[in-house]
């Protein structure tokens, strides 16, 4: 007679139960197998020093930002990381350095806004600013400064705009190099203020302020990080910052709003990434060791005392930031149409 299996023998239940047995005690096992490695994935790194690559020469912003951070964070993660500064394009030579490296957790880039702003500016970015990268933090939010050579005879962004339209663009601003927000802030002033001066970018902030200062160029909207040092020096003036508030880093220096420049807000923001495809864990590490070197009162106030407000965002509040700041930079080269000169 044919047995239906809803009435199987005693025997067959045992075979089957004697089968889910073994099948479950060998899923155990390699479940087992499974959670030391990737335990070890996690424990185990940073195994060796990390490279930190700044796209920038030494002595800028980015660099000055990246070192700070780095420092703090070999400490979290007892283990090396030392900043190997790779300038040129924009920070496109750096940032394409980053992209094409191992997903390891063993290269990571620092760099300014100007990451998700290049894409708006340049024809050809060797790397795309989302789908190549794997964002671990937003470092720091830095104001811009509107800075003059302390002998140029202004003393205010009125007299500053006055000066400029007696020049009939005779006047040259510098920046750290196109599309960065000290180029788009400059740009923006025109549009604001209807006044023409033409546009000089460096390879940094470092060396664009040492002309400013030697009278090859006339003015720049700078980074805080490298222009304080000249602003308390009495070598640079500050004549506005280009934030919605004041800094507290110069709190008698004026907003560009407030100098009477309406519709006027920028400012720049520093992140770390790795490559793409790094693993989350390590990502998280690494994340996690960001945010507590930031929270620290000692790191806080370094770069308080640069100018830059520390942030130290998660990797996904981090990723909506850069979207909407994209956004943002894309409508004022729109509005100004800046382009790679």
């Amino acid at each position: 007679m044919k047995q239906h299996p809803h009435h199987a023998t005693p025997a067959w239940h045992g075979s089957r139960r004697k089968a889910l047995q073994a099948l479950a005690s060998a899923a155990a096992l390699g479940a087992a197998a499974l959670a030391p490695a990737a335990a070890r994935a996690a424990t185990d790194y940073p195994k060796a020093p990390i490279r930190l690559v700044v796209p920038y020469p030494p002595g800028g912003p980015t660099d000055l930002v990246g070192r700070v951070v780095a420092a703090a964070m070999g400490d979290m993660l007892k283990q090396s990381i030392f900043v190997d500064n790779k300038p040129g394009a924009s920070g496109m030579v750096g940032s394409a350095m980053v992209a094409k490296a191992p997903a390891d957790g063993y290269t990571l880039l620092s760099n300014a806004s100007l990451h998700v702003i290049n894409p708006a500016v340049y024809d050809k970015v060797p790397y795309d600013a989302f789908n190549d990268f794997a964002p671990i933090t937003q470092i720091v939010d830095v104001p811009l400064v509107l800075v003059v050579k302390s002998d140029m005879p202004v003393s205010s962004v009125q007299e500053l705009i006055a000066y400029l339209k007696q020049s009939k663009g005779a006047v040259n601003f510098a920046s750290a190099g196109n599309a960065s927000s000290q180029h788009l802030s400059g740009e923006l002033f025109k549009i604001r203020t209807g006044i023409a001066m033409q546009h000089v970018p460096y390879k940094g902030s470092s060396p664009a302020l040492t002309d400013l200062m030697g009278g090859q160029v006339q003015l720049m909207f700078d980074s805080m990080p490298s222009a304080m040092p000249f602003i308390t020096s009495g070598k640079l003036k500050a004549l506005a910052v280009t934030t919605r508030n004041r800094s507290s880093s110069l709190p008698q220096t004026p907003t560009m709003q407030e100098a009477g420049v309406a519709g006027f807000e920028t400012s720049t923001w520093y992140g770390l990434w790795a490559p793409r495809n790094t693993p989350a864990d390590v990502v998280a590490i690494l994340a996690k060791a960001a945010q507590e070197a930031l929270r620290k009162p000692e790191i806080a106030a370094q770069y308080q005392r640069m100018g830059a407000e520390p942030v130290g965002s998660s990797p996904q509040e981090f990723e909506a930031y850069m979207k909407s700041e994209e956004k943002k930079w894309a409508e004022i080269v729109r509005l100004s149409g800046a382009k790679a000169d």
